[in-house]
């Protein structure tokens, strides 16, 4: 099994993309965090992508600037759908004022953020049950590569306090598509480019 990349790594690759770096003990964390996932990934499917150095690039880096990017005064954050735990995780090594909440029905990927959250030491829960059976509204909710994305966003909604955010990582193409499942309760902000790709974007939509 190919040994992590270093958190070295990791950081050059934020500065390339203007992003902070990352203090020392939040390195160890996403050190921590890759390892798991290399290990875990020899046995159950969490990420298609198995290459340690892309999911450095294409996952870490991504999770990471959607933290640094969401606005400040969110206290509470829902991962709708976290799989891996993208960008839930991220998010609460990055931002460790906000609570956290990693929703995942698919056993074994619960039974990994359960691990990765013990490995890390952050202090995320996981809900091992669909996201939509909730009953607490979230200051923010993240949704990135969830199956059926307009029908997830639409659920998502009702999740949403007033005045909080939707935070959706996908595609200029389907950004259309996805603000007319949230409705027009939403007002979108000019959407945020993501780094590694030409395309990808972060759409934060603040219910009103």
């Amino acid at each position: 099994m190919e040994p992590a990349p270093s958190a070295d790594r990791l950081n050059e690759l934020l500065a390339t993309a203007s992003l902070q770096i990352l203090q020392i003990s939040q390195s160890k964390q996403f050190n921590d965090y890759l390892s798991l996932i290399i290990r875990w990934n020899t046995r159950t499917n969490l990420t298609s992508v198995r290459d340690p150095q892309a999911i450095l690039s294409r996952h870490f880096v991504e999770s990471i600037a959607c933290a640094q990017t969401l606005p400040a005064g969110i206290v509470s954050l829902l991962d709708f759908g976290s799989g891996a735990g993208f960008p839930g995780i991220p998010i609460a090594i990055c931002r460790p004022d906000v609570a956290v909440t990693l929703a995942e029905s698919q056993g074994k990927k619960t039974a990994f953020l359960q691990e990765a959250v013990r490995v890390t030491g952050v202090t995320a829960k996981v809900h091992a049950a669909r996201a939509e059976t909730l009953t607490t509204q979230f200051d923010c909710v993240t949704l990135r590569a969830v199956d059926h994305m307009d029908r997830a966003v639409q659920a998502a909604t009702h999740l949403v306090r007033p005045n909080g955010w939707l935070a959706i990582l996908t595609t200029q193409s389907n950004l259309p598509t996805l603000q007319t499942a949230a409705g027009p309760a939403f007002l979108w902000s000019d959407p945020v480019p993501l780094p590694g790709s030409e395309n990808r974007i972060l759409a934060l939509g603040r219910k009103q």
